[in-house]
């Protein structure tokens, strides 16, 4: 499990590996996301009123709308910088040491695998629904510049926090990856799930656990964050700006689901597809880099 690549990207963590920095480390990142949320309901509640700030934050309920879902994306902002902020504190070490060598190079390398996988499959595959048009061309056009840097931001933070300081930090205390794959990966998937759903959609974790784990993995072969945020970027664009589920962050989506998420059980096809081609696109991201690493012959 352990690779050279992976040696290095941990060895920055070994200097202050104390699990009690981590625990503090990783609460004070959420505890910056929590405090961006407030800033932006602080923000519309002054901006356009308590009455029609409050009426309009309720949009959320059925998907809000392309200036709410990129203001929620952008909040990540927060806890992006503390980040960076707490391995610098906390951990004496520079938040470069975070992203990994070869950031964007391996970015642009899975969002490229990713994108061709799922246009292939959007074109092969037949969907088991009929997408109902949501945001206008043009409006959607008007937003894309800006979305596209919400959702970096956005992914960006989640895999700074997740594969950049919570595996490094517990790959520096803990030799197995139990500790620094299984569970970030599991953490990953609990505070994905919608608190108000109810035990019986617990069974929503496992996308993305699903996903922590081939993220954590791609790390752990490349000793970077670089291809885990690019697949992470391709995912969220296709599931913000493309076909969102109805009522689940759908604002900027061109289209969306006709169901809403208390529709889907673990029967639906929706769900195994999704983790299907997350595997696909894992599995062909992996064999490029054997392919990239095997020696040429004569």
């Amino acid at each position: 499990m352990w690779t050279a690549e992976f040696d290095r990207f941990v060895a920055p963590a070994r200097a202050r590996p104390q699990l009690w920095r981590t625990l503090l480390g990783f609460a004070t990142i959420a505890a910056a996301y929590v405090a961006g949320f407030f800033a932006i309901v602080v923000i519309l509640l002054v901006a356009l009123g308590p009455d029609e700030g409050a009426s309009y934050l309720g949009l959320f309920a059925t998907g809000g709308t392309p200036t709410l879902v990129v203001m929620f994306l952008m909040m990540f902002a927060a806890p992006f910088a503390a980040t960076v902020g707490v391995a610098r504190l906390l951990h004496a070490r520079p938040g470069r040491g975070l992203f990994g060598p070869n950031l964007w190079r391996d970015f642009a390398l899975a969002t490229g695998i990713a994108g061709a996988i799922y246009l292939v499959v959007g074109l092969l595959l037949p969907m088991s629904f009929t997408p109902e048009p949501n945001t206008p061309l043009t409006l959607f056009l008007t937003f894309l510049p800006i979305a596209l840097v919400a959702i970096l931001i956005q992914t960006g933070a989640e895999e700074l926090a997740f594969r950049g300081y919570l595996q490094q930090q517990l790959a520096a205390r803990f030799r197995s990856p139990l500790a620094w794959m299984v569970f970030p990966a599991i953490l990953f998937g609990v505070i994905h799930l919608d608190p108000t759903a109810g035990l019986e959609k617990a069974w929503m974790v496992l996308p993305p656990t699903l996903f922590g784990l081939l993220a954590a993995d791609l790390t752990r072969v490349t000793g970077s964050i670089g291809l885990a945020w690019g697949l992470h970027f391709l995912n969220n664009c296709s599931a913000f700006l493309i076909v969102s589920l109805k009522g689940n962050m759908s604002g900027l989506a061109l289209y969306t689901t006709p169901f809403t998420a208390e529709a889907l059980s673990l029967r639906s096809p929706l769900l195994w597809q999704e983790m299907l081609v997350t595997v696909i696109v894992w599995a062909c991201i992996r064999l490029w880099i054997a392919r990239r690493r095997r020696p040429a012959t004569v």
